[in-house]
């Protein structure tokens, strides 16, 4: 069991550590407090893991789920952070997993107003801006000094074709963990040029503790956190098929008016701890489920004992010193390939519910995806509206999906006026 728990965690362990080094590479935090976000990370990776396989009280599914920082919450936490500060986005992050407790009532009904066309041209765009930000880890931000570095821009490249052969080259669990792989192998290839400092990695004791509030208190602002909140709706929608999906795959029937609460509550319990620690939402993950179906080893408890290993990680100092020493650039490339993924799990969503086969739909995912990446491809274009207006409006993200849920309720739930249908289809026959 022990071992089974071992492979969830090497086959998801890339993801919070990429998560983290994109938060400390964009905010330029320092490495001690990066070395205490990663051990925050790991920690509350397996406490959330344990809550979703073992369901205590009213918390989780009993399924077997890992849960991870990362993803579309991150780019989100970024966004607020850069624009606000990190005081603002911790309290952002909380308010959101408070907003769960508060809307899970009545999300069902919430959800035909964000339906695939909404979510995923969300989901596209979110995945845009994270290859953005991966990208930037690679390259640096343009102006400042070392912009385009050839042994950086060498070190993100390999590590992206590290990635790629261990994906060709192997089968099953092995190329499960390619992503893993790459990484090792670019972080290899830093120290063989000589871009790793072992400096940090050799100091300090043997345990270490994740920080309380490590950003300081938290600041609370509603239109700050208003792109999260948006963003809960999806996760929710997005927690309803990971709950069915893992049912189905380890064979168990389930209520979904029961089971998927449980999923969404144990999502947000998680995220309300981990917003005090400093990290962004947590999500379930859907990739142990393609463990599960690869050895068909479906117990509940071999994740639960993934979580106690996520734990151990987290507290060992010497491990997550020596993970902090990763280059930013190899970080970048198994970060660009991590959340490229995102963007084509968009396309996909749009794609499997025929979303787009109707010009109606065509044109609202158009005039989203046009408005919500204009502030992500052209910064600061929004930088002479007044503070409050910039809030909203620089989040690109938040832009697209409001954007794409006003056009689905005006196109598709709200009547025109009873003269306005005559009009139309006379101009229609005219033609």
């Amino acid at each position: 069991m022990l071992l089974f728990g071992i492979q969830h965690v090497l086959v998801m362990a890339a993801t919070p550590i990429s998560a983290i080094f994109l938060m400390s590479a964009t905010l330029r935090l320092d490495p001690g407090l990066t070395v205490d976000l990663l051990s925050a990370a790991f920690v509350l990776s397996g406490i959330g893991s344990l809550i979703q396989s073992l369901g205590p009280w009213k918390f989780g599914p009993k399924l077997p789920f890992v849960m991870l920082p990362g993803g579309a919450p991150l780019i989100l936490f970024l966004a607020i952070a850069e624009q606000h500060g990190l005081p603002t986005a911790t309290g952002a992050v909380i308010i959101t997993a408070a907003f769960y407790f508060v809307v899970l009532p009545v999300f069902s009904r919430l959800l035909r107003f964000f339906p695939a066309l909404v979510i995923g041209t969300m989901i596209v765009i979110v995945g845009v801006n994270l290859v953005k930000v991966g990208a930037v880890l690679v390259t640096g931000r343009p102006g400042q000094p070392g912009f385009a570095e050839p042994t950086n821009l060498l070190l993100g490249m390999a590590t992206i074709g590290f990635t790629v052969a261990f994906y060709r080259l192997f089968t099953g669990v092995l190329r499960q963990l390619a992503v893993m792989l790459g990484l090792i192998a670019g972080t290899v290839l830093g120290v063989l040029l000589g871009g790793v400092d072992f400096g940090t990695a050799t100091e300090g004791g043997l345990v270490n503790l994740p920080q309380v509030l490590p950003f300081g208190s938290p600041e609370f602002h509603l239109l700050a956190a208003l792109p999260l909140m948006l963003y809960s709706l999806a996760s929710m929608a997005e927690a309803t098929g990971q709950t069915v999906i893992n049912a189905e795959a380890v064979g168990k029937d389930i209520d979904q008016r029961a089971d998927v609460p449980k999923t969404i509550r144990g999502d947000a319990l998680t995220s309300l701890a981990g917003g005090f620690f400093g990290l962004p939402l947590m999500v379930t993950s859907g990739e142990n489920v393609g463990i599960v179906r690869v050895t068909g080893v479906r117990s509940r408890f071999v994740t639960a004992a993934a979580g106690v290993v996520l734990i151990l990680i987290g507290f060992l100092a010497p491990v997550t010193r020596a993970i902090s020493v990763v280059p930013s650039a190899v970080v970048g490339g198994t970060a660009m390939v991590v959340f490229a993924v995102i963007t084509v799990l968009g396309v996909q969503m749009l794609g499997r519910a025929g979303e787009l086969d109707r010009h109606t739909n065509t044109f609202i995912c158009a005039v989203a995806l046009a408005l919500g990446l204009l502030p992500i491809l052209v910064p600061g274009v929004y930088g002479a509206f007044p503070p409050n207006a910039r809030i909203l409006l620089e989040s690109g993200v938040a832009v697209g999906a409001v954007t794409a849920a006003v056009l689905n309720v005006l196109f598709h739930h709200v009547r025109l006026p009873f003269f306005l249908p005559r009009l139309r289809a006379r101009t229609e026959s005219d033609r």
